[in-house]
């Protein structure tokens, strides 16, 4: 699970997640994070900084996260600024395999700038690739 939860330990696995800095923490599970990520497809899409309400909580024995883009006043200029409209992840023990669980993402994410819709299709699609991929060697790992 704290693969997923957000903080430093997504860092260690996530090749496309370059920073991750909690802005402001409300309680346990609940917080203010700028994240940034690298630069895709030889930078035809530049790096990106998403600065996202976040609110965790045990569900079901696993873990519901979800988010959504704030507006915040502070911008860095090497970044163009993402947007996450809401979404969230369910990760929830397999009923008939405890040591297992089924890892459900709902992601609305809007790149922002003057990107070919193609471009962003393959982004987010090799993305979503690499992500599950990285996941799955670091939980082997682990």
């Amino acid at each position: 699970m704290d693969h997923i939860r957000p903080g430093p330990c997504r860092l260690d696995w996530d090749r496309l997640m370059t920073s991750l800095d909690i802005l402001e923490h409300f309680e346990e599970n609940c917080c203010v994070m700028r994240y940034t990520t690298a630069g895709q497809l030889w930078n035809i899409i530049s790096p990106r900084e998403f600065v996202d309400f976040s609110y965790t909580v045990d569900y079901k024995g696993g873990l519901l996260s979800c988010g959504v883009s704030l507006d915040w006043s502070e911008k860095r200029a090497e970044f163009v600024r993402g947007y996450n409209h809401p979404c969230g992840w369910f990760c929830v023990p397999l009923k008939d395999n405890a040591n297992q669980s089924l890892l459900t993402g709902y992601i609305q994410t809007d790149l922002h700038g003057m990107i070919p819709q193609s471009a962003v299709d393959t982004a987010m699609a090799s993305t979503l690739i690499n992500f599950y991929g990285d996941l799955r060697k670091a939980l082997q790992k682990a």
